[in-house]
C-alpha cells in the first residue's frame, strides 16, 4: 500500500533525525535536506512536484516573512527544503506539535515560536514578539495565516498576521501558494492520512512584497497571489 510504503520511510527518517537533535547536533543545512528526502520519496511514489519562482528569492536578502496558505502536513515537513539553506526559517506552530513524539524535537530545534491558538490576543502578541526576536537573528519565519489546514483556499480566513509581522520588523513579505493535498489529512491521525500520486504537488514562491501603510493592499495581492496560483496548479 502506498500510504504505509511512504510513511514508514519518512518515520524513519523523522526518527533518525530526531535522536541527532536531542544530542544538540541537528542544523539547519540537516532540515534542508531532510525536506529535500521527503520530497524525493513522494517523487518515488508517484507524485509529480513542481516548484516556481525560486528565481524571486535569489536576490533578496534574508530575512523575510513567508505568508503560505497551508494544506497537510508535508508543508511542514518539506518548505525548508523549498526555500533552500540561503534562507534559514522558523515556523509559528500550534504549541502541542512540540510534545509530539520525535517531531518535536526537530521543531523545537528550529527556535520556531508556538501559539495555543485558543487566545487570538496573546498569539497574535507571542507573534509579533517572538517574531521580531527571530527577525533580528536573521532567521525568517513562515506563517500560515489560515492558522489550521485546509483542502480549499478561503480568503475569509487568511488573516493579516504575517502582514503585520513583516511591516513590524521592517522586512519584506513573500507569498508562497501551495497544494499538498497529495498528502491526505487522516480520519484517525490528522496528519497521516491517505497518499494520493494522482494529485499533483505544487509550490509557487512569488515576489518580495514591502509593506506600505497599514498593509491592507499588500494583503489583498498576496491573496490574489494565492488562488492565480492555485488555479494554475488545479488546471
Amino acid at each position: 500500500m502506498i500510504s504505509l510504503r511512504l510513511y514508514s520511510h519518512v518515520l524513519k527518517k523523522i526518527i533518525l533525525s530526531a535522536i541527532v537533535a536531542k544530542r544538540g547536533k541537528y542544523d539547519y543545512e540537516e532540515l534542508v535536506c531532510d525536506g529535500l528526502k521527503i520530497l524525493e520519496m513522494m517523487r518515488n511514489v508517484g507524485c509529480n512536484i513542481t516548484i516556481h519562482g525560486i528565481e524571486n528569492l535569489k536576490n533578496l536578502n534574508p530575512p523575510c516573512v513567508f505568508i503560505s496558505n497551508h494544506m497537510s502536513t508535508l508543508e511542514t515537513l518539506v518548505l525548508p527544503g523549498v526555500i533552500g539553506k540561503e534562507f534559514k526559517v522558523t515556523f509559528v506552530v500550534k504549541k502541542s506539535l512540540l510534545s509530539y513524539p520525535f517531531f518535536g524535537k526537530i521543531l523545537s530545534a528550529l527556535e520556531p515560536i508556538p501559539v495555543g491558538r485558543k487566545n487570538p490576543k496573546e498569539d497574535y502578541k507571542v507573534v509579533m514578539e517572538e517574531g521580531l526576536k527571530r527577525l533580528k537573528k536573521g532567521i525568517s519565519v513562515i506563517v500560515f495565516p489560515q492558522a489550521t489546514r485546509q483542502l480549499t483556499f478561503d480568503p475569509n480566513k487568511f488573516n493579516t498576521l504575517g502582514i503585520k509581522l513583516a511591516k513590524k520588523a521592517n522586512v519584506p513579505a513573500v507569498p508562497i501558494a501551495l497544494r499538498t493535498d497529495a498528502w491526505g489529512i487522516g480520519k484517525i491521525l490528522k496528519d497521516f492520512g491517505k497518499i494520493d500520486p494522482s494529485k499533483p504537488i505544487c509550490f509557487f514562491i512569488g515576489k518580495p512584497i514591502h509593506i506600505e501603510g497599514k498593509g491592507l493592499n499588500e494583503h489583498l495581492q498576496i491573496i490574489e497571489f494565492i488562488k492565480h496560483s492555485l488555479r494554475k496548479c488545479y488546471n
